[in-house]
């Protein structure tokens, strides 16, 4: 799991990427999942998803494209956050989301655990909290 700070003002949030496939736990916090397909093998019921919000995850053709390949992963990043940039009040909503509950953990299925959408989407939201710290 890894997990990482994103300071707005002077409250300390808090923002991991987690597998949906590791066991919940406390410290996971408020858990979306940021994927457009539910994963395979996870049952609605165990998965303990407070939010899929699969209006954030990557377009299936850029998914598709990317594939999880790390040499794609800096033309992915860029195409992602176009593509999110472009959804800005859905990235807006995540943000409030993270402001509310100070905890949260970005949930992501795909086996890469470095070069995956939750990692591009969790380097988007940094760069968008500290240009607009509200």
């Amino acid at each position: 799991m890894r997990s990482d700070n994103m300071e707005a003002n002077d409250q300390d949030l808090v923002v991991n990427v987690k597998r949906i496939y590791e066991r919940p736990s406390k410290k996971d916090g408020f858990r979306i999942l940021v994927d457009r397909l539910w994963p395979r093998g996870v049952k609605k019921s165990e998965a303990r998803v407070d939010l899929w919000l699969r209006e954030i995850a990557p377009s299936a053709e850029l998914r598709k494209w990317f594939n999880h390949d790390p040499e794609r992963w800096t033309e992915f990043v860029s195409d992602y956050n176009f593509q999110l940039n472009k959804k800005r009040q859905i990235a807006e909503q995540l943000i409030a989301l993270i402001k509310e509950h100070k905890n949260v953990s970005l949930l992501y299925a795909a086996q890469n655990e470095q070069f995956n959408n939750a990692i591009a989407l969790k380097g988007f939201l940094d760069k968008f909290m500290k240009a607009d710290p509200q």
